[in-house]
């Protein structure tokens, strides 16, 4: 396998993996070199990789008191995105990437939980990723922190909750919507006794359910979308074509 065709794969728990956006990796080749951080911290050189892929998780980006691991990470974010690496970072690894590069990242005013709609802004028009994206599609949103952009980012989507739903500065890509969520990996989630327990703390008894169903709904236009996007990263900021 050839360098031009590894990624870095950043999954900060086992239960959290790239779902669609790994799927259509495979589907073009790609290798993604896996390193799950609450189980193995220790970080490789980036150099070697053809770009950056940072999925989400349950601590925040500023917790480095209980995840000694994020400094490590943020410096290697940092580094590798100031070199001009292409970066993709969902949720989680969207705020990384935000504080990485010196943005605030903080709880904001209440959760966004369940499928709600994103909004493109008028530069997702003119971005090689979010180009033909249609203006407003639903996504699945599981979070309670958000970010400030950093200096130079440009945003490119946004919710009625929160403005900052997705960025990109340079060959740098965060989104803070988990739009790599299907059926299958939802069901899943909701097999974790933590993950059930936060939406029905946060949202009522029924959350888990609804969440289940309302994936299901979306899952014809949110697994195509996903892949779409993905591949166009992988494609016109990576290199990567879909020739496999």
């Amino acid at each position: 396998m050839s360098v031009g065709k590894r990624i870095l794969l950043l999954q900060h728990a086992g239960c959290e993996p790239p779902g669609v956006y790994e799927d259509e990796a495979r589907a073009r080749g790609v290798e993604l070199e896996r390193i799950i951080l609450d189980e193995h911290p220790e970080l490789p050189d980036w150099r070697p990789y053809a770009a950056v892929l940072a999925m989400g998780g349950a601590m925040g980006a500023y917790e480095e008191e209980h995840h000694l691991w994020l400094t490590a990470e943020k410096r290697l974010i940092a580094e590798a995105v100031k070199a001009g690496r292409p970066y993709w970072g969902v949720c989680l690894g969207a705020q990384l990437l935000a504080a990485s590069l010196g943005a605030k990242v903080a709880p904001g005013p209440r959760p966004e939980l369940g499928v709600l709609e994103v909004r493109l802004t008028g530069a997702a028009a003119e971005d090689p990723v979010f180009a033909d994206a249609p203006p407003a599609f639903s996504t699945l949103q599981w979070h309670s922190d958000t970010y400030e952009l950093p200096p130079g980012a440009v945003r490119l989507a946004e919710s009625d909750l929160y403005a900052q739903q997705a960025f990109v500065i340079g060959r740098a890509y965060g989104l803070q919507f988990h739009l790599e969520v299907d059926s299958k990996l939802a069901a899943e989630w909701m097999e974790i006794p933590d993950y059930a327990d936060e939406l029905e703390r946060l949202g009522g008894a029924g959350m888990p359910a609804a969440v289940l169903e309302q994936v299901a709904e979306i899952e014809p236009r949110s697994v195509p979308l996903a892949r779409s996007l993905f591949g166009r990263w992988l494609s016109e900021v990576v290199g990567i074509g879909s020739e496999g």
